[in-house]
C-alpha cells in the first residue's frame, strides 16, 4: 500500500478538520504535539513517507487490507466485525477491590495480564480535572486509578509510541475504536520496515459512538462548576439522553442536545462502534450497567479471559438474545449513518488519497443496515 508524508497529513486530516485526537501521530518525532484537546504539527516536515500518515485511523484506512492482514478475508460489514463470541462480563471476586466504571472488566482484564506477566505495561487514559491524560501503566496496583469514562477525544496512543521508543515489547493499548484502527495499522508494518516487531500483545477495544472535544467540553462546563471538582461523568443509556457530572458539590444534568455540538467532525465519519480491530472489545451492557458487554475476537483475547476466569478475576456469563440484537442494530446503524456522510463528503473511495477505502459490496451492505433480526 502506496502511504505518505506529513504534508498529506495536514491536507487530508487537519486542514478537512478529521483529526480525532488519537495521539497516534505525537511522540512518533519533534514535530507533532497535543496539547489540552489539539494537535498540532509544530515544524515543516519534508518526509515523503511517514508514520504519522500511515497510522492515522483518518488517512488511506483500507478496510479489505486491514481484514485479510487480521481475519484472512476481505472486509465484510459485520455490524460487529469479527468475533469468536459475545457475552456478559464483570469484575470477579478475586480481582483486586477498586472504583470501577460499569462492571470493570477492562481494569480487572489489564490488572490480570500485568500480574500474570501475558504485558509487562499498559497504554491508558487517565484525566487531569477534565482533561484526558495518556497514561503508561507498569503495576497492576495502578490500573484502577485510570478506571473511569472520560467521553473526550484523548491523544492516548502518544504513549504507546513513547513505550515503544523506549523499548518495551509486550504492552497492552486500551482505546476506542479510532485508537484501534491506528494501532492495527501500526501493527500491520505499513512502511515495510524490515526490523520491525509488533510491539502490542494486547488490544482492547471501547464501545464508542463519538467523543466530545475536550478544549469545547472545558469552554462548556467551566461556565456552570468549577473543574477541579468534579469526580465522574457519565453517559446513561437511553432513553435518559444527559450528560451526568458527578462533583464534591453534587450532580449536574446536561441534555445531550447541548453535548452532541462538542463532538469533533471526525468522529461523524467513524462507521466502527466495537472497536472491530481489537483482540477484546468492552462496553456497558445496555439495561443493566452493573455488567459489561464483551466481544471476544481473538484467540489471543479468548485466552486471556479464560485464564482471567479460571482464576476467579473476571465473570462471564451468556449475553441475552435481545441485548446482541440491539447491540447488532446499533452498531449496524452508526456504519450506515456514518458511511452516508463520509460519502457525501466524498470521503469514501475517492480517487487520488482517501479517508475511507471499503469494496462495493461491503458498502452496500453497511449503507442497507440490518433487519430487526439482526441479520442482513
Amino acid at each position: 500500500m502506496e502511504s505518505f508524508g506529513p504534508k498529506e497529513l495536514l491536507e487530508d486530516v487537519f486542514e478537512k478538520d478529521l483529526c480525532v485526537e488519537c495521539g497516534a501521530c505525537v511522540e512518533l518525532c519533534p514535530y507533532f504535539r497535543s496539547h489540552k484537546g489539539k494537535t498540532a504539527m509544530l515544524f515543516p516536515c519534508d518526509l515523503a513517507q511517514g508514520r504519522c500518515y500511515a497510522h492515522c485511523p483518518k488517512a488511506e484506512v483500507d478496510l479489505d487490507a486491514l481484514a485479510e492482514r487480521w481475519w484472512g478475508r476481505a472486509y465484510e460489514g459485520d455490524p460487529l466485525g469479527n468475533h469468536l463470541a459475545v457475552v456478559k462480563a464483570r469484575v470477579g471476586e478475586k480481582a483486586p477491590a477498586g472504583i470501577f466504571q460499569a462492571g470493570g472488566t477492562v481494569s480487572s482484564l489489564i490488572t490480570f495480564a500485568l500480574d500474570q506477566g501475558v504485558i509487562d505495561a499498559a497504554v491508558l487514559t487517565d484525566r487531569e480535572d477534565l482533561i484526558p491524560v495518556p497514561r503508561l501503566v507498569s503495576r497492576p496496583q495502578d490500573v484502577a486509578a485510570c478506571a473511569t469514562s472520560k467521553y473526550t477525544a484523548a491523544p492516548t496512543l502518544s504513549a504507546l509510541n513513547r513505550a515503544v521508543r523506549e523499548g518495551r515489547t509486550k504492552i497492552a493499548v486500551v482505546g476506542t475504536p479510532c485508537q484501534v484502527t491506528a494501532v492495527a495499522q501500526m501493527r500491520a508494518n505499513p512502511l515495510d520496515k524490515p526490523d520491525f516487531k509488533d510491539p502490542v500483545a494486547l488490544a482492547v477495544g471501547l464501545f464508542c459512538t463519538w467523543a466530545l472535544d475536550t478544549r469545547k467540553l472545558l469552554a462548556l462546563l467551566s461556565q456552570r462548576l468549577d473543574l477541579r471538582k468534579v469526580k465522574k461523568m457519565d453517559i446513561p443509556p437511553p432513553p435518559a439522553e444527559i450528560l451526568v457530572i458527578e462533583t464534591d458539590d453534587g450532580r449536574l444534568e446536561i441534555p445531550l442536545s447541548e453535548i452532541r455540538p462538542l463532538v469533533p467532525h471526525g468522529c461523524t465519519v467513524c462507521p466502527d462502534m466495537a472497536a472491530e480491530w481489537a483482540d477484546l472489545s468492552v462496553g456497558i451492557l445496555e439495561g443493566d450497567p452493573c455488567w459489561n458487554t464483551l466481544i471476544i475476537r481473538t484467540e489471543r483475547g479468548k485466552e486471556l479471559v479464560g485464564r482471567a476466569s479460571e482464576a476467579g478475576c473476571l465473570l462471564t456469563e451468556s449475553m441475552p438474545r435481545e441485548n446482541l440484537a440491539h447491540l447488532r442494530f446499533a452498531a449496524a446503524n452508526k456504519k450506515r449513518r456514518t458511511l452516508q456522510t463520509a460519502l457525501d463528503m466524498g470521503l469514501v473511495n475517492a480517487q487520488g488519497r482517501s479517508c475511507l477505502r471499503i469494496n462495493p459490496r461491503a458498502l452496500e451492505r453497511m449503507l442497507a443496515g440490518e433487519d430487526s433480526n439482526g441479520t442482513f
